[in-house]
């Protein structure tokens, strides 16, 4: 049926609207809803006492359901006289008490203050067409009528789709011209019902709005509300945060549109953050929408939540581990949802009923007929997390150590800065024993646990270093501290180390020793220094270290390797650790690098510095471990394998034999040691 119009100027034309309205005939035309799915709104803001003027009636049925329910005192006014001589007719013997009008709402004949609540329903938006001189001047005339017409603290009510030009108009007009202005959302309204003429036929929706605009005498101070999740209601300061606010209201619903009508398996994932109507700086949760392909016997849709405290874990945090986590549960469409720091979660039960409109916003169109969506967890609690500390580096930010409780209620003491919070910074196990002039045990730090796989893995090197050393001392070099659980890792494990670590930032070292069990002594001592000027100043002085070890992570995570930062891997700066390692020590890199191109030159200038180089590349993380080298011990693989193995194993029976726990065992390197220069 052809009832849109050849262009939006169609919309402010009487002859447009007499042509709708005789080809439509007596079928009412309800663009944003009926009465049923705005009539919560409706009732907060029009009493049956009002004397009410609906601007732009058309053929819409919303004044006589009105009606019907007791609001009697109803004025109807329309452009068009064809479709008010339709609407006479049809309510002449039911609704005697209605008039209807054919009138301009733009120069109207009422006298001034006749009304007590002004309604529009898309008549703003259908007169508001564009941006151009003409259509703007109507409008504020339409706005200077409305203001004329309403009573003092009568209200102008205008259901609207609210696209940007038409709220900006309406943030400026109604301030400055002493009228309360609130923005409501109506959830309920604009939802598609597949009729074959109804802009949304295909179970989408339109993100519909009330203006709520009081007149008020005089008022000293601006007042703008908005109330865009719920009953709750929010005072803002400026225009522009209503502005921003709807904005991303909409955007919100253009995804979940998109979501509703069709699948994303084999594209990126969908993700979104919720916040709370109380707090909109920090997001509450955030949520990963992901599709596969439908499998038989599979779920339609369900959401997993992530507890507290294992959101940064690889299956949780990145995008290979949620598609993962995705195949596992077996479910077409997985919603899953981390909880953000900062909040308070009551229980698994309160949060799925916070949840329960955002996770159903994200469903596919056949999962909403009336099918409930289950919710996936792991256990029946939503994670504990406790934050004992709080501070701000002047290098790196606002930052948080926390414990959380894990598997089996394992505690773990994390360092994450709040710039990257899907990373944890440092990690360290907690056990209780008791401790120098404690009578009860207390919490200690683990020094046996190593929180990241491939710190195990730089471990091995530094002892195959020191079996290569024939001096039987083992002097080494860490160039980032972090909590500094590497350290002290090796210092208890390897006994022969002594460790200088290298860390940038005072503030971490600070951390590392009141809150991650960090002990300087004659073995072990921190040097506050720049990277790289370090490792220049010893190479100047003639330093020497058995093993040198980098793992010092990148701020900028954009290049594509986020560990180490670029700069680290300069021709100059491999060629001072060439120095410090002299022609037996070993270099040990830990790469993070997701850029292929940039690995490979990564590769080639290691090439250039060591003449035997291999990795190790780890299985659950993306980190690949690399051992330069001059030793000509280590000049054919068979070597490498060989004395690889005997250092793991070392590694593991001192652990033992100094009573640390190790996670897990090395196993037998060689199926994975790659050879990339002999």
């Amino acid at each position: 049926m052809n009832l849109l119009p050849k262009s939006t100027a169609d919309f402010g034309s009487t002859e447009y609207w007499n042509s709708f309205f005789r080809k439509r005939g007596k079928q009412a035309f309800e663009w944003y809803g009926e009465y049923p799915e705005l009539c919560t709104q409706l009732h907060q803001y029009i009493k049956p006492k009002d004397e009410i003027l609906v601007v732009g009636c058309g053929n819409s049925k919303l004044s006589m359901d009105l009606y019907d329910v007791g609001f009697k005192k109803i004025t109807n006014i329309d452009i068009s006289p064809v479709v008010i001589k339709q609407m006479q007719e049809a309510n002449r013997l039911n609704r005697p008490e209605m008039t209807w009008n054919q009138m301009d709402a733009t120069a109207m004949t009422f006298p001034n203050e006749t009304f007590s609540v002004v309604l529009d329903k898309g008549t703003l938006d259908a007169l508001f067409t564009d941006e151009s001189t003409s259509v703007v001047t109507m409008v504020r005339n339409y706005f200077a009528e409305i203001g004329r017409v309403l009573r003092p603290a009568g209200r102008y009510v205008c259901i609207s789709l609210l696209q940007e030009h038409i709220l900006r108009e309406v943030v400026s007009h109604f301030p400055a011209a002493h009228f309360m202005l609130r923005i409501v959302r109506c959830p309920e309204a604009g939802k598609g019902r597949g009729t074959e003429d109804a802009p949304n036929a295909d179970g989408s929706s339109l993100v519909v709005f009330a203006i709520v605009a009081t007149k008020l005498k005089n008022m000293p101070l601006r007042v703008l509300e908005v109330g865009l999740a719920g009953s709750h209601i929010e005072r803002v300061q400026r225009p522009e945060e209503i502005i921003a606010a709807v904005a991303a209201t909409q955007k919100a619903a253009m995804v979940c549109n998109g979501l509703a009508r069709g699948s994303i398996a084999g594209m990126a994932e969908v993700s979104l953050d919720v916040f709370s109507p109380t707090d909109k700086e920090r997001p509450r949760y955030t949520i990963h929408v992901l599709d596969q392909a439908p499998k038989r016997g599979n779920g339609k849709y369900a959401a997993f939540i992530v507890p507290q405290g294992r959101e940064t874990e690889w299956l949780f945090a990145t995008p290979a581990g949620r598609r993962k986590l995705q195949e596992s549960a077996k479910f077409d469409r997985l919603a899953i949802v981390t909880l953000h720091r900062g909040h308070v979660y009551n229980d698994l039960e309160a949060v799925k009923a916070e949840l329960a409109e955002s996770v159903k916003s994200l469903a596919p169109q056949q999962v909403l007929q009336g099918a409930s969506i289950p919710y996936l967890s792991i256990g029946a609690e939503v994670g504990r997390r406790e934050t004992i500390h709080t501070g701000r580096s002047e290098l790196s930010g606002e930052y948080v150590v926390e414990e959380i409780a894990g598997e089996n209620g394992r505690l773990f003491r994390r360092l994450v800065f709040l710039s990257n919070q899907a990373v944890v910074q440092s990690e360290a196990a907690l056990k209780m024993a008791r401790v120098r002039g404690s009578r009860a045990p207390q919490k200690v730090i683990d020094a046996g646990y190593l929180a990241c796989q491939h710190h195990l893995f730089m471990t091995v090197g530094v002892q195959l270093a020191a079996n290569m050393d024939a001096t039987g001392s083992c002097p080494i070099a860490v160039v980032g501290l972090g909590g500094g659980g590497l350290c002290t890792f090796i210092r208890e494990c390897l006994k022969k180390t002594t460790i200088t670590a290298v860390e940038i930032d005072p503030e971490v070292e600070q951390i590392a020793v009141k809150y991650f069990g960090l002990t300087l002594d004659a073995r072990l001592r921190v040097v506050i220094a720049d990277g790289i000027q370090f490792l220049a100043d010893e190479a100047a002085r003639g330093a020497h270290y058995s093993a040198l070890l980098f793992d010092v992570d990148s701020k900028d995570a954009s290049v594509g390797m986020s560990c180490p930062p670029a700069a680290f891997l300069e021709r100059q700066v491999l060629a001072n650790v060439r120095k410090l390692t002299g022609d037996c020590g070993l270099f040990v890199l830990n790469l993070v690098c997701r850029n292929e191109a940039l690995r490979e030159t990564t590769v080639e200038g290691l090439k250039r510095a060591y003449r035997y180089v291999l990795s190790y590349q780890l299985e659950e993380d993306v980190n690949e471990i690399f051992y330069c080298t001059d030793n000509e011990r280590l000049k054919e693989v068979t070597n490498w394998q060989e004395l690889l193995r005997k250092a793991a194993d070392d590694v593991n029976k001192l652990a033992r034999k100094e009573k640390l726990t190790l996670e897990q065992e090395l196993v037998d390197l060689s199926d994975f040691i790659t050879a990339l220069k002999i």
